[in-house]
């Protein structure tokens, strides 16, 4: 008998996709439209500024902070970068260890005023739990994105805490570059009428 485990894999991540969960500072529940609003608006006043946002993850969330700092920076105007550099990260490891390769990488380029927006799929994450405490004592906000279980410690780190109620990394994965996407998107003028393209943004986008 055939099996329809396809659809029922899409369905998933449809409904984690409008289901996640954004939280405050306080723990208490935000809309999705004001979490949005408020991610973007700490990114435009750190560029404003002069300052940037910067991305942070492991594994596959790695490529989601690399993704992210290309598409802010070139497509939103925003500065952004990411903490990828091999000969970086291996020196950091070596020297210090590996749950401090982003966090001194934060010490040594951050700046009060930044955004770091820190992302794991288990929100326990060492390397990314301490990248969020260096940014908090040196004046940076902190946007976090994580998933697995919700009183996971990460989910306590940010102005705004995104959690996605799912433990698979796949999903998890694609629902927070989803939401790091749509902030980036609707900031730029994407509407469900006319998208980016017909709002003049083409040549933006190349």
């Amino acid at each position: 008998m055939e099996t329809k485990h396809g659809p029922a894999y899409f369905e998933t991540i449809a409904r984690l996709l409008r289901e996640f969960e954004a939280f405050d500072k306080n723990g208490d529940t935000m809309s999705h439209d004001a979490a949005f609003k408020a991610v973007e608006a700490k990114a435009k006043q750190a560029h404003a500024a002069g300052g940037k946002t910067m991305f942070v993850g492991n594994g596959g969330s790695t490529s989601i902070a690399s993704h992210m700092a290309i598409d802010y920076a070139k497509n939103g105007k925003m500065r952004a970068m990411t903490f990828t550099d091999a000969p970086t990260l291996t020196c950091l490891g070596n020297d210090l260890g590996f749950d401090q390769i982003f966090a001194k990488q934060v010490e040594m380029v951050g700046a009060p005023g930044d955004l770091l927006i820190a992302i794991s799929s288990s929100g326990g994450s060492a390397n990314i739990l301490n990248a969020a405490g260096q940014a908090t004592d040196m004046g940076i906000d902190v946007a976090t994105l994580s998933g697995f279980e919700p009183d996971n410690p990460l989910r306590k780190k940010g102005f705004v805490n995104f959690h996605v109620a799912a433990k698979e990394y796949g999903f998890v994965e694609i629902t927070h570059l989803a939401i790091l996407h749509a902030i980036l998107d609707l900031s730029m003028g994407w509407n469900p009428e006319n998208g980016l393209w017909e709002n003049g943004l083409r040549e933006n986008m190349k």
